[in-house]
């Protein structure tokens, strides 16, 4: 098995998918813990089907890159939710479900009409969950992903202390004169820009369990924000390495393997969290 993993390291794609992979999980877990606390998991699973449906019209586009359609798309959903729930009469979760249900049957409604490959049901199942696509990335597509990934870590180092308190307590921070909403509008785009990142190494239905999983399980053992951030950084990016080698090795898809060995460590770190309890 040593000797077939380093064949397979030999390649330059594979170590391109090893790369944005560690990129992707890092930007993911170091955005979950804030998205967890604020309760804001369930605008990681909305916007994760509005980029399945941005994602259609780029492929329709014949675009080179679905990124420089499914970005902006998602990007503008993740302010509207944000700024259109504050004054209006629909529920913000109501409306978060409206758009999630009709992103996907726009999604697969293009798909089925402008379709231009044979097998439309397996190209809605790579989309959806992800599939070794993440082993054909190109240099550009490399290039791009970690810019961006840059982009969101330094933005997150930045900002650690406000948004800190954006996430712990919001109305005191709202008092001392931090702007509250610029923050959750902030948060808002770094995770709309995680989740299109993340569709082509788990999917979009399962990019929302790569974010919430890690910062789940570090916060079953630490209490502080910092443990936390870092703890789950840690977890999720041996999570992404072991499912994509476990995925290349035995030739499982690359989500869904991800999420196991993601669901595996939670239940690991649950049991250990009551133990050092009862100690």
């Amino acid at each position: 098995m040593s000797e077939q993993l380093h064949m397979y390291l030999s390649h330059s794609f594979v170590l391109y998918a090893l790369i944005v992979g560690v990129s992707i999980a890092l930007c993911a877990a170091m955005v979950g813990v804030t998205l967890v606390l604020k309760r804001f998991s369930f605008i990681g699973d909305g916007l994760s089907h509005v980029a399945f449906g941005a994602m259609t019209v780029g492929t329709i586009m014949h675009v080179s890159s679905n990124l420089y359609v499914t970005m902006p798309i998602t990007i503008l959903a993740a302010i509207l939710l944000l700024r259109g729930s504050q004054n209006s009469k629909v529920m913000g979760d109501a409306k978060l479900a409206i758009l999630s249900v009709v992103s996907l049957a726009f999604g697969y409604l293009m798909m089925n009409v402008f379709s231009s490959s044979a097998n439309v049901s397996g190209d809605v199942c790579t989309t959806l969950f992800g599939s070794t696509s993440i082993l054909t990335l190109t240099t550009e597509d490399v290039i791009l992903c970690l810019v961006i990934s840059a982009i969101v870590i330094v933005s997150f180092v930045f900002l650690y202390n406000r948004l800190f308190a954006v996430t712990f307590d919001e109305e005191y921070a709202k008092a001392t004169g931090t702007k509250t909403e610029t923050y959750n509008l902030i948060i808002a785009i770094i995770i709309a820009v995680i989740i299109v990142l993340g569709m082509n190494l788990v999917g979009s239905l399962l990019i929302s369990a790569l974010i919430i999983f890690p910062a789940l399980s570090a916060m079953c053992v630490f209490g502080s924000f910092r443990a936390v951030t870092i703890c789950s950084i840690i977890l999720s990016i041996v999570a992404a390495l072991t499912g994509m080698f476990i995925s290349i090795l035995g030739g499982t898809p690359v989500g869904a393997t991800i999420v196991t060995v993601d669901a595996i460590m939670y239940l690991i770190f649950i049991l250990l969290g009551k133990v050092t309890a009862r100690g």
